[in-house]
């Protein structure tokens, strides 16, 4: 299953700018629709296309690692 780390990269985020960042502002730089962004925030093995990620990636400026992390079904 993959496990994605939203919500982990928004709060690194507001930490390093001080500042509270919504699902909205994230929606409006990228070009995600919200409610993809409340998938993948909330619902574990939410799918998900690549571009999106790539979107992602570019708006935390992180690595797709630092963004999605295989969990093995145990």
């Amino acid at each position: 299953m993959l496990r994605f780390k939203l919500s982990e990269r928004i709060a690194d985020k507001q930490f390093k700018e001080r500042r509270r960042i919504t699902a909205l502002e994230i929606s409006e730089a990228t070009g995600i629709n919200r409610m993809t962004l409340s998938k993948l925030m909330n619902k574990h093995g939410a799918n998900v296309q690549t571009d999106n990620l790539d979107r992602l990636c570019t708006y935390f400026g992180c690595r797709i690692e630092d963004l999605v992390e295989h969990v093995a079904d145990t």
